[in-house]
């Protein structure tokens, strides 16, 4: 097996290896992964953090000794704080990356980066200060970053952001936590989980205080929440219906 590391900004990860493929994710800037299988020009990989799968262009990650994944997937996580900043090379030339990039290994690409480095577990009400951060990011199927963004990306950066690790897809992240029998039991920062007509859960998105709920829905926006689901007041109408509410940090 071999092992990856994305050294540049922003990597689609595909359902199928083809750029004409579905994106289902996006590899950030010093994520870690395993890869199952080589191409020619693509790879099936699993990251490090989720185990999430997908495919990645060939020519988007540098291959990394099986000792210095083990080394730093088992470090504790230092991310990039700020919506966006830089890093710079030994010539001193700048590459932009954004908030929830991966700090921790850039060691073993000879980068250098000097703003906000977020580390280790915070409050849980710095969760939704850090949700604001998101405020009218549009969303993105697949997106994981402030220029695009999907409702389980966003609860998942969002948590991962201060500490917290919840799984990639907003009907996997629903297997995690205790459930709660009310609105009225769940405090700022527990998360709402919505389903379809089919009973599937399909999105996702973070209790704020006073029945309202930060989530991407077009855009990463705040709408208020009652025992039905969501309710978009410029509609006038409910927009999601409520499944279920989690408590993922007690």
């Amino acid at each position: 097996m071999h092992y990856g590391l994305c050294n540049l900004s922003i990597v689609a990860l595909r359902n199928e290896p083809s750029d004409k493929s579905e994106l289902t994710s996006q590899v950030l800037y010093g994520e870690l992964f395993k890869v199952l299988e080589q191409r020619k020009k693509w790879s099936r990989i699993r990251l490090s953090y989720d185990g999430y799968e997908g495919w990645i262009d060939n020519k988007q990650f540098q291959l990394i000794e099986k000792e210095d994944y083990k080394i730093y997937s088992s470090k504790k996580e230092q991310l990039c704080g700020d919506l966006v900043s830089f890093i710079s090379d030994k010539d001193h030339k700048l590459q932009p990356i954004v908030m929830g990039s991966v700090l921790s290994a850039q060691s073993l690409l000879n980068h250098d980066f000097d703003g906000e480095v977020l580390i280790g577990q915070q409050q849980k009400n710095q969760l939704i200060e850090t949700a604001l951060l998101y405020l009218n990011t549009p969303y993105l199927w697949g997106g994981k970053t402030p220029f695009g963004i999907d409702c389980s990306g966003f609860t998942q950066m969002v948590y991962r952001l201060n500490g917290f690790k919840l799984l990639r897809d907003a009907s996997q992240q629903a297997t995690q936590g205790d459930a709660l029998s009310f609105i009225e039991e769940s405090d700022p920062g527990d998360l709402a989980f919505f389903d379809n007509s089919d009973g599937q859960i399909v999105h996702v998105g973070i209790i704020m205080k006073d029945n309202f709920i930060i989530h991407a829905h077009g855009q990463v926006r705040i709408d208020r929440l009652d025992h039905s689901g969501i309710y978009n007041v410029e509609k006038r109408m409910h927009t999601h219906k409520l499944r279920v509410i989690k408590k993922i940090i007690k």
